[in-house]
């Protein structure tokens, strides 16, 4: 029972260090893409806008990446916790594992990246 109380939490973290580097990689490509139309508003040299725009691509599909792993440990996340409701698992390790599905669920439907990393809004279930 140790050993499975362990393991949910570290399913857990897995999900809360997703979601940070999720978070890092859009504030990433902010910060990137003001870099870029700076450069190009001062009209920089062509070679390192071409560098500059290079970094910005890699930043922008490093997010759909993060929200496919995302996706994965989550639903790893959910199964484990199916699993271990079985076994009788305290309560607060639960609680934990339940709010970390919860906020992760808040955040992944609000927008899925397209082809081009750039974010799209779901429609709303009718």
């Amino acid at each position: 029972m140790e050993n499975a109380i362990r393991n949910l939490k570290i399913k857990a973290a897995s999900c809360k260090r997703i979601v940070k580097e999720l978070h890092s990689y859009e504030k990433e490509v902010e910060r990137e893409s003001a870099k870029t139309n700076d450069m190009k508003n001062r009209n920089a040299d062509p070679y390192d806008l071409k560098q500059q725009e290079n970094v910005l691509a890699e930043s922008r599909m490093m997010i759909p990446d993060c929200h496919k792993r995302l996706d994965t440990a989550l639903a790893d996340l959910k199964a484990y916790l199916v699993e271990l409701k079985d076994d009788k698992a305290p309560d607060e390790v639960v609680k934990e594992a339940q709010d970390v599905i919860a906020e992760v669920e808040r955040l992944l439907p609000q927008s899925k990246p397209n082809q081009e990393g750039t974010e799209v809004e779901e429609a709303g279930e009718v």
